[in-house]
């Protein structure tokens, strides 16, 4: 799979689909699924597991890395880890089940383990 570019907004995912509240990204980046599951436990463990969570982004791109002191060529490196693309405007958390105070912390405690500038929305129909 080749690394490509990542120009544009997101084409897909840019609306709220199960939960009542969400981090959007507002730049674009690699993140890795280390970085999505450390994000994924700072907001369950606020959350104390009630509600319910939603990740809505999946590492399915895989990067190579060739070793340490290896000289070029010699095809290419092995696999290394996945990472999800990012673009501005998807959404890559949500959550529902919780008061709008606990989900905005939660989201933000998530958002600080990910390497993207975010933005907490809440959904359309949600009446304070």
């Amino acid at each position: 799979m080749q690394k490509g570019r990542m120009k544009g907004l997101s084409q897909r995912g840019h609306v709220l689909s199960n939960g009542m509240y969400g981090i959007k990204a507002l730049d674009s980046k690699f993140i890795t699924s280390r970085q999505i599951e450390a994000a994924r436990i700072a907001a369950t463990r606020y959350m104390k597991r009630e509600g319910q969570l939603w990740i809505k982004i999946f590492p399915d791109k895989p990067i190579t890395k060739k070793p340490l002191e290896v000289r070029m060529g010699k095809g290419k490196g092995a696999l290394d880890h996945y990472v999800a693309v990012v673009k501005p405007g998807r959404i890559m958390f949500e959550i529902s089940g919780v008061p709008i105070d606990v989900a905005k912390e939660a989201l933000r405690l998530a958002a600080q383990k990910l390497p993207v500038k975010t933005k907490f929305i809440i959904a359309r129909d949600y009446e304070a």
